[in-house]
């Protein structure tokens, strides 16, 4: 492999000659082997692209950055985020905890790609743009990294998480309706209990849905804040006049959505009680999703041998020596993935905690664990309603069996008859393994028509949508 020879302040470092990076890039790439190559997130990247493109204008606007200087680092930046460069930042999430050395490999590369868009030779005379001194210009990894965290976390939670969610409560909402006079026999600590319609059950789980994505809108006016122009500590030393406020506009401008720079960047560089609180909401989601999964998983046991009131899409052999099984995997993916949310939420709450004096130092894993969770959760949902939910259907017979088999009708005797009476015919007809109709008429509790007026699942259902 050709190399080519960059300095930093520590010294002389070998670059592979093809490559845009540069010496501090090199150094994390070779000290930190750990886990795969290029594991940070490239939507981190990508935000990068955006806040140093906006720094250059903010710079410019303000007099600190030459127009020709502004431009170049605006074209590349423009190339990252088409994903032209994408292979040029072969950092890991496990570095230091500032993300210094994502920092400077963004902008190594917006340095060394503006020197070929000059039309000059990487390494070969004088640098048309300094890593340091124009790339980073008003800037420090101290807020350069959150503010990368707060895009790409926003932009997720946006364009992936909210309408893969909103996706799967719109079908649930649908399939409310649809089965709105299916009446069922409903389920306390996994045993009979009293009618409600499959319309009900599902309709609980669309408010679970609408109060998690209230959860999670709710936090993004905090996440929408950018340290950007604190610098080092959060005082700004280094960064012209009104340049926080300008460039958190041109971030706001360049992605269309609704950045604003941190009113305090103490709290923004210390803290990172944003990426909390948000992945709190998502841990919420989580748990939702997990309840729902599993309670249609459940009613779709069977064929034959389980519950079997719902019948779901057949989407692939499930068994490589059990012929003709059928899996609920759709279920299983949603419920691994809501385990792994629920474990990146312990990590990120570890993470939030390590904000020591003027510095949070768990950044990249903070960042890097909120984007798995929100891609996976937007990811799941579609794959779970397109996948089972959009083609679920009730098994009417099943459904029938099982509610009038239920020794719990017999709670609607309670008011007429009382309860100990209605207990001693729900547990005569068990010991006997008769039915509620028998064992009340026989005992002389209530007769054939009463019994047939009161005991009417139909009735049982209540008002409640």
């Amino acid at each position: 492999m050709d190399f080519r020879i960059e300095k930093d302040t520590i010294g002389e470092v070998k670059v592979p000659a093809d490559k845009y990076w540069g010496a501090q890039t090199e150094r994390s790439r070779n000290n930190f082997k750990i886990g795969p190559a290029g594991s940070m997130p490239i939507e981190v990247v990508h935000a990068f692209a955006y806040l140093k493109k906006a720094a250059a204008h903010a710079n410019c606007e303000l007099g600190v950055l030459a127009e020709e200087k502004r431009d170049l680092i605006s074209k590349v930046c423009d190339e990252i985020l088409t994903g032209k460069l994408d292979d040029q930042f072969p950092l890991v999430i496990w570095q230091t905890g500032s993300g210094t050395q994502s920092n400077m490999n963004v902008n190594e590369v917006v340095a060394h790609r503006a020197q070929e868009l000059a039309g000059r030779k990487i390494g070969e005379g004088e640098k048309v743009l300094q890593p340091n001194d124009d790339v980073n210009k008003s800037q420090s990894s101290n807020d350069t990294f959150p503010t990368g965290m707060h895009i790409a976390c926003y932009k997720m939670v946006i364009e992936n998480t909210i309408p893969g969610i909103e996706q799967l409560r719109d079908t649930l909402k649908r399939k409310s309706e649809q089965f709105k006079d299916t009446v069922k026999i409903g389920r306390t600590h996994l045993m009979d209990a009293t009618p409600l319609t499959i319309g009900q059950e599902f309709s609980g789980y669309v408010s679970q849905l609408d109060h998690g994505l209230k959860a999670l809108k709710n936090t993004l006016d905090h996440l929408a804040e950018l340290a950007l122009g604190g610098t080092a500590v959060g005082t700004g030393l280094n960064t012209p006049a009104g340049y926080d406020v300008l460039v958190a506009k041109k971030i706001a401008e360049f992605t269309g959505l609704p950045f604003r720079t941190a009113e305090n960047k103490f709290e923004a560089l210390a803290a990172h009680d944003a990426i909390v609180e948000s992945h709190g909401a998502l841990k919420q989601i989580a748990v939702s999703l997990n309840k729902i999964a599993n309670d249609i998983r459940l009613m779709a046991s069977g064929p034959r041998s389980g519950i079997g009131e719902l019948i779901i899409p057949a989407n692939e052999p499930g068994s490589s020596i059990m012929p003709g099984k059928v899996n609920p995997t759709q279920a299983e993916a949603m419920t691994m993935v809501c385990a792994q949310v629920m474990g990146n939420d312990v990590a990120i709450t570890v993470g939030g905690t390590q904000g020591h004096y003027e510095l949070n130092v768990f950044k990249p894993m903070m960042a890097a664990n909120f984007l798995q969770s929100a891609r996976l959760i937007g990811d799941a949902c579609r794959s779970f309603d397109e996948n089972c939910a959009q083609g679920i259907e009730a098994n009417q017979k099943r459904i029938d069996e099982l509610l009038n088999n239920s020794l719990m009708l017999v709670t609607a005797l309670n008011t007429k008859i009382g309860y100990y009476k209605a207990a001693e015919i729900a547990n005569t007809a068990h010991e006997n393994g008769t039915t509620l109709r028998e064992e009340a008429i026989r005992l002389g509790y209530v007769t054939e028509e009463e019994y047939n007026e009161w005991v009417d699942p139909k009735k049982m259902i209540g008002s409640m949508n």
